[in-house]
């Protein structure tokens, strides 16, 4: 039988010490350096057991602070339905109140960035042409669960109320609705979903270990006319959110 890797048994151990509460919701860790002495392991061990263990949501790492034992989390649900978002606006808000919880997201907005030729493609434009690009951190609880950047097409809204996604009298009600405001009828979304790890700045934003395993989704919105209006990318981490797509059947 294959001895097991240190690191996985180092993660067992702290994972035992948590279970007998030698350590609390809310403790923070020893260093690295004093676990590895006190487990007779590298430093390096003791980041990978750590990692493992805050990928399955037992620690949490603060940048600057160390590490800590997580407070008890139930994991966020995504629900994707395109004809929700038609009749009542974004249901992010919706889905956490279910759980007890509340839903808030916090924004970074752009205009007249030149799309990159990944997005230029996905929206069908000239790569350059200006967009609206739009970053979220959605939040449960004041603590964050997956990240979206959305880019839109700056000719379809310039000169409009919608042009700033979160901004102006209809900030916040999502792309559907926002197109409707002025005269566009998104009628089709399309998602690609694919897993990956998290990129450096993702798990800086979210709170895990690099390289931990998230949800990409591509999605792109598309009017009764063909048009691309909206194209975002959206990171999901599987430890803190569930993905549940959800599909309307016709009468």
């Amino acid at each position: 039988m294959r001895e097991q890797p240190p690191y996985l048994r180092i993660a067992e151990e702290l994972a035992e010490r948590i279970a007998s509460q030698e350590w609390v919701p809310g403790d923070r860790l020893p260093s690295r350096a004093q676990l590895a002495q006190e487990c007779g392991v590298g430093d390096n061990v003791v980041r990978r057991a750590q990692e493992l263990l805050i990928s399955q949501g037992v620690l949490e790492g603060r940048t600057g602070s160390g590490t800590y034992v997580a407070e008890p989390r139930t994991r966020a649900r995504m629900v994707r339905a395109l004809h929700r978002e038609l009749t009542g606006g974004p249901p992010f808000r919706a889905d956490m109140s279910a759980l007890g919880k509340w839903g808030s997201w916090e924004t970074r907005t752009e205009a007249k960035i030149p799309a990159p030729a990944d997005i230029a493609r996905r929206l069908g434009i000239t790569e350059g042409d200006l967009c609206v690009r739009t970053a979220y951190e959605f939040l449960t609880d004041n603590k964050p669960v997956y990240l979206s950047t959305s880019w839109e097409p700056y000719s379809i809204t310039a000169g409009t109320f919608v042009v700033l996604p979160e901004g102006g009298p209809h900030a916040g009600i999502g792309v559907v609705r926002r197109m409707a405001e002025i005269g566009i009828t998104v009628d089709r979304v399309v998602e690609q979903p694919e897993p990956r790890k998290a990129t450096a700045e993702e798990a800086g934003l979210l709170g895990v270990p690099q390289a931990v395993l998230v949800t990409h989704i591509r999605r792109t919105y598309y009017s009764d006319d063909g048009r691309a209006v909206e194209t975002a990318d959206i990171v999901v981490p599987a430890a803190l959110c569930e993905i549940v797509y959800e599909a309307a059947t016709s009468p």
